[in-house]
């Protein structure tokens, strides 16, 4: 049972019928008494008049998957098994972070009837998102009173990660484009595929005349090339305690799989292959061996309930996995932080046995040092050398990273997806992957 503020009104109201009877000679708490007791009296009467709230039917219509960040349009609808109108008061329990609103809906459903609510959430957070029960309030005639029930409704919806890196995607497949030929020239790049054949304009290369060609033809032929393709790109991506640092408005873990989504596209696009792991001491996520349309689905449900482990990496079982992914030479994109050179250092020295065997890419996201501040006081003065010092020692692992023979790239979480994707076509347009 429960009580609404209509009940507490009606109390407060008995002020009026207890001055006229106290002035009429009956005691004050005689006609105080009297009067909650027939507050009581028809509260009761209410509650027994009200609906059955146990008899009611739950169902929801949601889509299962849904992007965080992203508005989710619903139906909660609610079927009437008694033999009373129902005037229900309905609360989904969905966790916070789903977004769902916070008061109660009003739906008057007739006996045998169903009747529909909208239902708007707002994921906050990627992963699965659960509802165990809905909590039916069913009001009485008077709506002084009435009866609650929770009633068992399990839901779950999937927060996938919203993939905002797209906005970058139509300038790198146009630069993509270019480097595969579309454009009016073609020209030899270092381990680059032979194209076509076309015939020589003055200013072209002369070693690229195939002169076998020429001989059949009766005119001077030239080769064409394009970018390497059936390349292998293997990304990993660091779910260890560093990716749990807060960057910009989200995590490292974050960024990283925006970054990860935003290559593993583009590489997709340009006719590579993409392996993803995403690894701290055990396999988190790990998506090979899929290619064109059913990539992205797979990349975005496997990423979806991963969440940073505050432990640290095992590096050496991370590119055991590594080199189980690819038996070839590939681009390995490693997602990590690499700007501490204390956190860095099992990473750093697992780091030779990789790059001697693959081109290596080492991408952080990382708030960034920023300007050094005027020296005011002495809080400038600590906050200029706290600068400093993070400049120094993101400058030392970035060092490192190149000396053990890799290729090292940090910026914020936004400007990280691009700054890979650039990395990732400079490297196919010089035929180094």
């Amino acid at each position: 049972m429960f009580v609404t503020g209509r009940l507490a009104l009606l109390v407060a109201l008995g002020v009026v019928p207890l001055v006229l009877l106290s002035s009429a000679g009956v005691p004050a708490w005689t006609a105080a008494g009297g009067w909650v007791a027939l507050c009581a009296v028809l509260g009761a009467v209410d509650t027994a008049a009200a609906a059955d709230a146990r008899r009611v039917e739950i169902t929801r219509t949601l889509p299962e998957r849904a992007l965080r960040d992203e508005p989710v349009a619903g139906e909660l609808r609610v079927r009437n098994l008694g033999t009373r109108l129902l005037r229900a008061r309905v609360r989904d329990a969905w966790q916070p972070t789903a977004g769902a609103p916070s008061g109660r809906q009003s739906l008057t459903v007739p006996p045998g009837e169903r009747r529909g609510a909208p239902l708007s959430l707002l994921p906050r957070r990627r992963g699965e998102l659960r509802s165990a029960f809905v909590v039916v309030r069913s009001v009485g005639p008077l709506g002084l009173a009435g009866r609650q029930a929770v009633i068992d409704a399990p839901a779950r919806l999937r927060v996938l990660p919203p993939f905002t890196s797209r906005r970058h995607l139509p300038s790198r497949l146009a630069r993509l484009r270019e480097l595969d030929g579309n454009t009016t020239l073609q020209v030899r790049g270092q381990g680059t595929e032979f194209d076509s054949l076309r015939e020589y304009v003055r200013g072209d290369d002369v070693r690229s005349i195939d002169w076998r060609a020429t001989a059949r033809a009766g005119t001077t032929m030239l080769r064409t090339w394009r970018p390497e393709r059936d390349r292998h790109v293997v990304i990993v991506i660091d779910t260890g305690r560093t990716a749990a640092a807060r960057v910009g408005d989200g995590v490292r873990l974050d960024a990283a799989m925006e970054s990860a989504l935003l290559l593993s596209v583009l590489a997709t696009r340009a006719g590579d292959h993409v392996h993803l792991l995403m690894f701290d001491r055990v396999t988190r996520a790990r998506v090979t061996r899929v290619d064109g349309p059913q990539l992205l689905p797979a990349l975005v449900d496997a990423m979806c309930p991963v969440d940073p482990q505050l432990i640290d990496t095992d590096w050496d079982a991370a590119f055991a996995q590594v080199r189980g992914l690819s038996v070839r030479p590939a681009l390995v994109v490693l997602l990590t932080a690499a700007d501490d050179p204390e956190a860095a250092r099992a990473f750093l020295a697992s780091l030779p046995a990789v790059a001697a065997r693959s081109r290596l890419l080492v991408a952080t996201a990382t708030d960034g040092p920023g300007e050094t501040p005027a020296h005011r006081d002495a809080a400038d003065v600590y906050a200029a050398a706290a600068v400093e010092r993070a400049r120094h020692d993101a400058e030392r692992v970035r060092d490192a990273v190149v000396r053990a023979g890799g290729d090292a790239v940090s910026a914020s979480a936004d400007d990280l997806p691009p700054l890979v994707a650039d990395r990732y076509l400079a490297l196919k347009a010089a035929g180094r992957l």
